[in-house]
């Protein structure tokens, strides 16, 4: 029985190694245009590969980095970067009964959760493969930080980022994220009002205010998503 559970959980380890390589490959060129633009903002390269490589969230990264860009401070970028993750405490609770251990050894095991390997694991019956989870999400952060570093590295080499579009990158991922929101009916509506209240405020609050309110109205919508 022991053998054949091991058997089992390196069978799905190596196919979650397998998926995750198409996330991985997008994963690269969203990091490297992160660390471009960090680099750009004024982040050393060791801030930029650093952020990348602890966070490891495509969405907290860009609302921090959008924030520091139009001239908010730490804490406000700090803040939006955990709105913006909050996402994970329901994750967690959900995934947690499927982790083997303790609360600090379940806690090690979902730093691998990411929102494709999360879906990816999940069995539809409220159970997670943490092997898959785990071999999905290794491609991923691997790629993660790789495309960091050459961005980092080498951002100089991409010149005027207004000219490369990688200045529109902002807009364009949160208005990806707000598409795929909108189309959960059970997101919606706070995928609506938040988008709507940070464009009310975009003209008239300081920097980093829009997406701070913005995702405390998501984080309300996930609050009541989950009772």
């Amino acid at each position: 029985m022991v053998e054949r559970a091991e058997a089992g959980a390196q069978a799905a380890f190596r196919r979650g190694l397998r998926i995750g390589v198409p996330f991985g490959v997008v994963g690269f060129l969203l990091s490297l245009s992160f660390a471009v633009l960090a680099r750009q903002a004024g982040f050393s390269v060791a801030q930029a590969v650093v952020t990348s490589a602890i966070v490891f969230a495509g969405s907290a990264q860009f609302a921090m980095l959008s924030v520091v860009i139009a001239g908010g401070g730490i804490p406000a970028a700090l803040t939006a970067a955990s709105l913006m993750n909050s996402r994970f405490l329901a994750m967690g609770v959900a995934l947690a009964p499927s982790l083997p251990g303790g609360p600090l050894k379940r806690a090690v095991q979902g730093q691998t959760v990411v929102d494709s390997s999360w879906a990816i694991a999940n069995r539809g019956d409220g159970t997670f493969d943490r092997w898959l989870l785990f071999g999905t999400t290794v491609p991923q952060y691997v790629a993660w930080v790789l495309g960091s570093v050459a961005g980092a590295f080498f951002g100089d080499a991409f010149g005027d980022t207004h000219r490369l579009g990688l200045d529109a990158i902002y807009p364009t991922f949160f208005l990806a994220l707000l598409i795929a929101e909108v189309r959960d009916p059970s997101a919606r509506w706070a995928a609506l009002g938040g988008g709507a209240l940070a464009l009310a405020l975009v003209p008239i609050s300081p920097p980093g205010v829009p997406i701070l309110a913005a995702s405390a109205v998501a984080l309300l919508g996930l609050v009541r998503r989950s009772r």
